[in-house]
């Protein structure tokens, strides 16, 4: 066969991206770098990463993810499992990491030295995107019947896995015993997340984390002391707060949490040590960050204040406004006359303007959301003045934009200086870019008290 040129290649490998993400595109040329420096690009140079590839329909993120880490300085090489070929190809992949793609356990020109062993022993760092049920399933079983899970039982290396299935493939039981045995093994999770599936009508929990927050996650393993929050303790507060009006009854709203726990996530994948206090929601305890359980606003200011001193607050959180002055004890129930019980309401503790304001434990960066239908711009700069804030994240959340409770978020950074607008945005990256941001705020501060 006629040896294919690199543009070739490129041309393969950019017909075959445009195909399985016909949503984003998968653009092979680094974005351009904007404000950030060059440490922060190749942050990841010397680095081998060995990425396993398995059968799954979120393979094109993989795809995404080589890009994201090639820009970053580091050298990937891939693993193809036999399933996953049925989603891309070796060219395909092997265009895009510059390198050989690896398929076959007993393969007569890799296998003459062992070569699932020096796969093993030459990589910093093994990851495995997507890491679908039956690859966890085997991991957790120390199979090793083909190169990915041989690889895998030889590895002395840390390894991070990026899980992607249907939400009752990820609910099974076997899975979370599959699940529970790898991190007792110290195998490294990131995501998954919470969302639409590939199938129609789908939805839940099991999309794969999206690239950028694997990178984040790739690079706090790596480099663990240049991770933009290393050291830090940040408190992130999320979803609604459930007010009681009788046992059975509360006043609340439609927020889901899915932005204060990207945020959480976002920071400990960034070095940090998180406490996220969330109301009510059915997302996941983010893996490795504390988890505060609350249902009140009073009982969320009160675990806040608990989780103080903090570096960084971010308090994401649509706590209610107002409570019932007094709850009943009982179910209210209508007594055929055609009134309505009265309802007096109280005012709420004011969580962003106690920490914005505390006279002795104000963290360095506070931030607060301004969840606005009118007037945003000019109503979110009063609310960071009002409140104490140091940064305001403001965002329209009329019903016809669909953020409320939505995966996406389009927010405008209201700080001292001024208003940055960034485009609409999943949840997830939403984060990673308030996380850099602070980040970059944070190491200003160091160098200015320098």
């Amino acid at each position: 066969m006629a040896k294919r040129s690199p543009e070739t290649k490129r041309n393969l490998a950019v017909e075959i991206a445009a195909i399985v993400d016909p949503i984003g595109g998968i653009d092979l040329d680094p974005p351009p770098r904007g404000d950030r420096n060059a440490s922060e690009i190749t942050m990841l140079r010397g680095n081998d990463i060995l990425l396993i590839i398995a059968g799954g329909i979120a393979f094109y993120k993989s795809l995404d993810l080589i890009r994201r880490l090639r820009e970053r300085g580091a050298a990937v090489r891939a693993i193809l499992t036999r399933a996953a070929m049925e989603f891309v190809t070796p060219l395909a992949v092997g265009a895009l990491t510059g390198n050989k793609v690896f398929t076959e356990l007993f393969d007569r020109q890799d296998e003459h030295d062992i070569g699932h062993i020096r796969l093993a022993r030459e990589a910093d760092l093994i990851v495995v995107a997507p890491a679908t049920g039956d690859i966890l399933a085997r991991m957790a079983h120390g199979r090793a019947d083909d190169l990915a899970t041989a690889v895998l039982l030889a590895a002395d290396k840390p390894v991070l896995v990026a899980p992607a299935m249907n939400p009752l493939m990820w609910r099974h039981p076997a899975t979370q015993r599959n699940l529970a045995t790898l991190r007792g093994d110290g195998i490294r999770f990131v995501g998954p997340n919470a969302g639409e599936m590939a199938e129609s009508g789908e939805a839940g929990l099991g999309r794969m984390a999206e690239p950028l927050e694997i990178v984040a996650a790739i690079e706090a393993l790596l480099r663990p002391s240049a991770a933009v929050l290393a050291g830090c303790h940040v408190i992130v507060t999320s979803g609604p707060t459930h007010e009681p009006i009788d046992p059975v009854r509360y006043l609340a709203n439609r927020s889901s949490g899915k932005q204060g726990h990207a945020i959480a996530i976002a920071a400990a994948a960034a070095g940090a040590r998180v406490s996220l206090v969330t109301g009510p929601v059915i997302l996941p305890d983010p893996f490795g960050v504390a988890t505060i359980h609350v249902e009140t606003a009073r009982e969320m200011l009160e675990a806040v204040e608990a989780a103080l001193p903090a570096d960084v607050a971010v308090m994401a959180a649509a706590v209610a406004d107002w409570r019932v002055a007094k709850a009943s004890s009982g179910k209210l129930k209508k007594d055929g006359s055609g009134q309505v019980p009265p309802l007096a309401l109280v005012e709420n503790p004011d969580i962003l303007a106690t920490i914005g304001r505390h006279h002795t434990l104000r963290p360095a960066l506070v931030v607060g959301f301004a969840a606005e239908t009118a007037d945003l711009l000019a109503n979110a700069r009063a609310k960071r003045l009002a409140k104490g804030a140091d940064w305001i994240l403001a965002n329209d959340v009329s019903p016809e934009g669909g953020i409320m409770g939505g995966d996406e978020n389009a927010i405008h950074l209201i700080t001292g200086e001024g208003v940055e607008d960034w485009p609409r945005l999943p949840k997830g990256e939403v984060a990673e870019r308030l996380v850099a941001r602070i980040g970059e705020a944070l190491r200003a501060r160091r160098e200015a008290a320098e």
